[in-house]
């Protein structure tokens, strides 16, 4: 993050509590009370499932910071149904309506996180005229949504907003009573983590599958996923218990080391954590989730942990009918964690009639110390959140806390090694330190402690993609044993499909890298990293010179929120190679909207390994207008 503010295309979300003041004349105890409680139990975990960030709150008001706009708006929607649900059946006077703005443009980040600009402003604006109960989006969030939500919109015209100096057009969007569903048309979507987008997966008739979204016959998305397959599975995010949110990461740590462990079950199909978290604290169906994932099995379950003694609920569903098939509990100290784990699998695997390998458990080992196990797991929480220079600096402490209390953790010792690769691809530097170089030196050591630890091979196989080039098959082949070992060790580890597609997309392996980033998808479809998978589907396209094909991918990917430059300069490049130099020249300006530094010299220095690569993107770019300097 700059020093002094960074400029960024943000989506906003805005809202505040309408005739605050007159409900807290009549009874503010009661009515803070019941903000309270909205807070904790709507607004708050709405807002984490949709991956936004608080950038600040009022008395009666909040701003909401968003990758996307169809997280902003799913958001807002969220919150509005919850709202109109609670007021069922209170007289006029004792409910609470929220009004909502949300707007697509242009901010600037300060040092502290807060965010200025006009499109914190017009955002704020929007929310200040809607009328209680509704959602006002600019016309710069409305385009971004307005063909992937079946919703009533009423287009209020070009609006005058105080201290904005040119009118919005505004568009009106009411939420109705009782809340509705996401829509299941013909470009439905779903919410996207880290930064991100969702596909979903529909049966059709005969049972055949299809990710919504692409309308081309290139694209890889159209491909028919198989059948749920016997052993699918999906880990629900383990419920907090404890009463203390501060110990959510307990929960994800539960939820994720059970994920991994099933994920080694022979014959196993699992569903990746990131699709899974995206229904921590939603009431979900399992005949739904069956549908929309194609897998046959859910399970969830909750943790209540008091000081070094941990209860851990479970139970398994079967999602055609919907019916509980095993459910147990289990009691134990937290210095036996990996124990509890072990019994919950065994007994899992039993009533899925399954051999569960325990030799293959990486997590099964005794004699860890559960302080530093505690310590890790908070640090891997963090890490799973936005990419920030402060997330990876509060996570890189608790790392080294916990490799001090115990320096043979693989976890912590790796999760040092994550931070730095982190670091390194978002250029924050520290004087005098190679992050690369000591990020290598430290994953080596990783692997050195626990051998069968897939995350430290896809961590070693990024550093080593990191620096390959064009053609670099001595390096690409080392990234590639890397990678494929992750894979072997965790067959249902998405990123691991993802980063051995990155590698072949360098060694020119087009189509191979497809087929991979097809599987990180049927395993991960509602991945926060959703925006990048298919904005390298796209590049893989253009290097098949299926241009049309990369034109539809690329703009899936800034569809559902990845509005980085990267997706619009591959996209500017497939516009020119398909022979559209006016809408190619108009994304390159979007580009630079995006990030005014990039230039053909930029991305020399900054992506050595994607210039040249695939053949013709750089001469095209240069034919769009891309600057040289």
């Amino acid at each position: 993050m700059a020093e002094h503010g960074e400029r960024k295309l943000a989506a906003i979300l805005a809202a505040d509590v309408v005739g605050y003041s007159r409900l807290a004349g009549a009874d503010e105890d009661r009515i803070l009370a019941r903000l309270r409680t909205l807070r904790s139990d709507l607004i708050d975990p709405t807002i984490a499932v949709h991956h936004g960030r608080v950038v600040k709150r009022t008395g009666d008001g909040i701003l909401v910071e968003f990758r996307s706009v169809v997280d902003a708006v799913r958001c807002a929607i969220e919150m509005q149904n919850g709202m109109a649900e609670r007021n069922t059946g209170l007289p006029p006077e004792r409910q609470i309506q929220f009004r909502c703005g949300v707007h697509l443009g242009d901010v600037v980040e300060e040092s502290d996180g807060d965010l200025m600009g006009d499109g914190v402003n017009i955002a704020a604006r929007l929310e200040g005229v809607a009328k209680p109960g509704t959602i006002y989006l600019s016309e710069d969030a409305y385009r971004q949504v307005k063909s992937r939500l079946d919703l009533a919109v009423s287009d209020l015209g070009a609006t005058r907003l105080k201290n904005i100096a040119e009118p919005v057009r505004v568009y009106s969007l009411q939420v109705g009573k009782p809340a509705a569903k996401p829509p299941a048309k013909k470009r439905a979507m779903s919410v996207l983590l880290a930064v991100a987008a969702v596909v979903l997966l529909i049966a059709i008739a005969g049972g055949a599958w299809y990710f919504f979204g692409f309308t081309r016959t290139e694209s890889v998305a159209e491909t028919a996923p198989t059948p749920a397959a016997r052993l699918s599975i999906i880990v629900l995010p383990f419920a907090n218990l404890s009463g203390d949110q501060t110990q959510n990461y307990f929960a994800e740590g539960i939820t994720e080391n059970l994920t991994t462990a099933l994920s080694r079950v022979r014959g196993s199909f699992v569903i990746a954590r990131s699709t899974a978290m995206t229904y921590a604290g939603k009431n979900v169906d399992a005949k739904d989730i069956g549908k929309t994932l194609g897998v046959r099995y859910v399970l969830e379950g909750s943790v209540q942990r008091d000081g070094h003694h941990v209860r851990v609920t479970a139970q398994l569903i079967r999602t055609d009918k919907g019916d509980q098939l095993w459910a147990d509990s289990f009691d134990a100290d937290i210095a036996d964690l990996f124990k509890l784990q072990d019994d919950i699998v065994a007994r899992l695997s039993r009533a899925l009639s399954i051999e569960l390998v325990q030799a293959e458990s990486r997590r099964g080992a005794t004699g860890q110390n559960p302080d530093a196990v505690d310590l890790s797991m908070r640090g891997w929480s963090i890490m799973y959140r936005t990419p920030l220079r402060e997330n990876d600096a509060e996570a890189r402490n608790l790392f080294q806390q916990a490799a001090a209390v115990d320096p043979k953790n693989a976890d912590a010792v790796a999760g040092l090694a994550y931070v730095d690769l982190r670091d390194q691809v978002n250029a924050w530097t520290e004087p005098g330190v190679d992050k690369q170089k000591r990020g290598m030196a430290t994953i080596e050591r990783a692997i050195a402690l626990d051998p069968d630890y897939a995350y430290a091979y896809y961590i070693k196989a990024d550093f080593l993609n990191l620096i390959q080039r064009p053609n670099d098959t001595q390096v690409g082949n080392e990234a590639l044993a890397a990678a494929e070992t992750a894979l072997r060790l965790n067959p249902s580890f998405a990123p691991g499909y993802y980063m051995t597609a990155n590698i072949h997309e360098t060694l020119g392996h087009y189509d191979q890298a497809i087929s991979f980033l097809r599987q990180a998808i049927r395993l991960s479809p509602r991945d926060y990293l959703m925006g990048p998978w298919l904005m390298h589907v796209g590049r893989n396209h253009f290097g098949l010179r299926q241009y049309d094909a990369a034109i539809q991918d690329e703009l899936h990917a800034i569809d559902i929120g990845y509005h980085t430059f990267q997706p619009y300069i591959d996209l500017a490049a497939a516009y020119e190679a398909s022979g559209d130099t006016e809408k190619a020249k108009q994304t390159v300006a979007d580009a630079l909207k995006s990030n005014p530094k990039i230039s053909i010299a930029w991305l020399e220095a900054h992506l050595p390994n994607l210039i040249d690569w695939p053949p013709g993107l750089l001469p095209a770019l240069r034919k769009a207008g891309l600057p040289e300097k």
